[in-house]
Formats: structure tokens, sequence, C-alpha cells
């Protein structure tokens, strides 16, 4: 389990499994609840993952296919994402071998405290301990881009855009 300390607050990071599904449903679930409060509703939707279907066998596909990694706080879930070897289905996978980040979602009650910002970091040294030297992740492009600067900040930089429907999507990446 790794730890870190940001914004005062200690963040262990701990790999996940098939029984954390209901951890990662609520980090999910949550995140909806806030970004909602936020006004952006085009993102992830109003209604919770947990309570539709396909948004929760999407995420057992997800993690079965891939490394879920679970942030907490003093034992409570704040974040999480999953790393697997391939983007979703609406991108296309990488010429090299990549780790992309998945399902990355930070806890409402957690947010701007640094959480994603720690799993990302994780999600770069996990890339380098498999000896890849591409991380690529996907994200809302709307909302004013809001979500693309945040990765930015991060160390990202955008390269393909794509259309879900009229979801708006932007990929990009980060040499590790």
């Amino acid at each position: 389990m790794a730890a870190v300390s940001l914004c005062g607050m200690k963040i262990s990071i701990r790999k996940g499994g098939a029984a954390d599904l209901p951890a990662i449903l609520g980090v999910l679930d949550s995140a909806v609840v806030w970004l909602n409060g936020k006004g952006i509703t085009a993102q992830w939707g109003t209604e919770p993952f947990s309570e539709r279907p396909k948004a929760v066998k999407q995420v057992e596909e997800t993690m079965a296919a891939g490394d879920p990694w679970i942030a907490e706080i003093d034992g409570v879930p704040a974040g999480t994402m999953t790393l697997t070897p391939f983007p979703g289905q609406h991108i296309a996978p990488a010429d090299e071998p990549e780790v992309y980040v998945r399902l990355l979602a930070t806890h409402g009650r957690f947010h701007g405290h640094g959480v994603g910002a720690a799993l990302l970091a994780h999600a770069a040294e996990e890339t380098r301990r498999q000896g890849v030297s591409l991380l690529r992740v996907d994200c809302f492009a709307g909302s004013e881009g809001r979500l693309v600067a945040y990765y930015e900040r991060q160390g990202f930089t955008p390269t393909d855009t794509f259309l879900v429907g009229d979801w708006a999507g932007q990929v990009l990446e980060q040499r590790v």
C-alpha cells in the first residue's frame, strides 16, 4: 500500500479487487452527485452508476480487465481508478505498449484534497514499474474544458478528440 500526504491529508492507495465493486460504485455515485451539484450533468449524467445496470456491468468488466486501485483517507474510500493495458471501446489503442487510466473518480467529500493527483502519480509509478513508457487517459471535453485543463496540470498532453454520440471526449498522454 502506497501512502502520500497531500493538502494535509494522508492518502493511502491500495490495489483493489472484485470485492471492492461496492466501494468503487460508491465513489462513482458520489462523483455524479458532486458533478450535478456543480451544474455538470453532461459528463456522467444524473443517475448514479449503481442504479444503471449497463454502467455496473461496464465497471465490472473494466475492473476485470485491469487493476483497480482505491485511494483511502482514514480507511474511507476517497477515490478510485482502474489501470488497463488498453483503452475503452471508443478509443484506438496506441501503436506501442500503454497503460490506460480508466474510471478515475474522487468521492465528492474529498474533492480538492489531492486524491486524483495522488492516483495519477500512482498510475505513473505503476506504468514505470511495468516497464511501459506511455500512460494515457481520456476525459469529458465539455464544461469549458475544465477536466482537460486538470489533466494538463497533472502533466498530460492532449492528443486526439472523439465523439460518442454528442458526448465530446479528449485523449491525453504522458511519457513516464
